[in-house]
């Protein structure tokens, strides 16, 4: 015990949740937790909703308030990544060349914006979204209107900010690979029922097209070139095209690696007293019996408490059932369920698209597997409910509005 040392390589939302958890589980030896930002560990959401609207104010953000490392004997050092891991010696070695020496070691590194090869890409007012600088950047760009926006790119983040950009008063036009927005996500339906809820807001769909290249002059971006041959004036371009896990220590230290590091249920890595979560982890659901990667704040919420819990010996596995939320305009959505099990499935719906609020049903084999509500409050405990007792349901009641979601019961015919 006099040798234990928890070291947390990453510091958002899964490695502060991690450390929390830690000193929550009455673990009480010395942890230290590694940050490559020089800002305390936040969470995502706000940065673009809420904060990026200009309705909450940074420390909104904060995992934990800023005090707290120090009130709990956690050591925090920004600005200072680990520049490689070292299993079999059980060392962090950080960008100052100090070495850790852990007894467990969590790489919560989190992911990276996914780039484009795009001539002009280095333009002034072209950029990527994933920080809270770069939340500040844009909120900047975008609060005073008037401005000509491309958003290159369909899926929630990029959907998600041509919302904030045409809030505060912007031209916006967005391309995106689809035929549809967040088809591939939610199905044509849904994906169509979003694109109209942007257009009767003003925002102009290129569907399905991509950048060719950005035009500039005087270094700064004035047009998107398109590969259906348009030009689209630009003052602003934003680049959402997703993100791609950060596995860089994990590869180069010879762990399993697929879409992610990979990881039991547990959140261990194929190294001894190595763990991962976040979304950077691939790991091993119990509900499904396969890999699942999730990039969504929920994940990296529970995922931490795991982590930490395994990391203390404890028998702890990441078995909750997913959940993600957006907002945008006037919509908000919440989704819980297991995506990679909807894909080619029609869901089912409880309500009317028509009257902008309703509950979508993805089934396979009769069993709810995800489920996604628009403008509808206090539904997705139920929801989870219904996702995790793997038995089928009554698809008559599920979407008749007037059977209370509580009072379903699954195998019922």
């Amino acid at each position: 015990m006099a040798h234990e040392h928890m070291v947390i390589v990453g510091g958002g939302l899964a490695g502060a949740t991690a450390a929390k958890t830690l000193r929550a589980e009455g673990y009480e030896g010395p942890v230290t937790l590694v940050a490559a930002e020089n800002r305390t560990p936040y969470i995502r959401p706000p940065l673009s909703k809420e904060f990026l609207l200009g309705k909450a104010e940074a420390d909104a953000a904060l995992v934990v308030p800023d005090d707290w490392y120090g009130e709990n004997d956690v050591e925090l050092l920004l600005e200072n990544p680990a520049s490689r891991i070292e299993p079999a010696d059980h060392a962090a070695v950080l960008a100052d060349g100090r070495s850790l020496h852990y007894s467990k070691l969590l790489l919560a590194t989190g992911a990276r914006p996914r780039t484009i090869p795009l001539p002009g890409a280095d333009l002034d007012g072209v950029m990527t979204f994933r920080t809270f600088d770069d939340s500040v950047r844009l909120q900047n760009l975008l609060k005073n209107g008037g401005k000509k926006v491309v958003m290159i790119g369909s899926g929630w983040i990029g959907m998600e900010l041509a919302a904030a950009a045409r809030t505060y008063g912007n031209d916006v036009t967005l391309l995106g690979l689809e035929d549809i927005p967040l088809s591939a996500a939610i199905g044509p339906e849904l994906g169509a029922y979003f694109q109209r809820l942007h257009e009767d807001q003003g925002v102009t769909f290129r569907l399905p097209a991509s950048a060719a290249g950005i035009d500039g002059q005087n270094g700064s971006a004035t047009a998107v070139r398109t590969s259906t041959g348009e030009t689209l004036p630009a003052d602003v371009v934003i680049v959402a095209v997703g993100v791609v896990p950060d596995t860089a220590l994990g590869e180069a230290a010879g762990l399993a690696i697929r879409n992610g590091i990979l990881v039991d249920a547990g959140l261990r890595s194929s190294a001894p007293d190595v763990l991962a979560a976040g979304d950077v982890a691939n790991a091993l659901h119990p509900f499904t019996a396969e890999h699942h990667r999730s990039e969504h704040w929920a994940n990296a919420l529970n995922g931490g408490k795991v982590a930490a819990k395994s990391m203390m010996g404890q028998d702890a596995q990441l078995d909750v059932v997913p959940y993600f939320y957006t907002d945008q305009f006037t919509l908000s959505m919440e989704y819980s369920g297991f995506p990679s099990l909807t894909f080619g499935i029609t869901p089912v719906i409880r309500g009317s698209l028509d009257d902008g609020s309703f509950i979508a049903f993805w089934l396979r084999e009769g069993m709810v597997v995800a489920g996604m509500s628009v403008n509808q409050r206090r539904v997705q405990k139920p929801i989870k409910a219904l996702i995790s007792t793997r038995t089928p349901v009554n698809v008559t009641k599920l979407t008749d509005p007037g059977v209370p979601l509580d009072e379903l019961q699954p195998g019922e015919q």
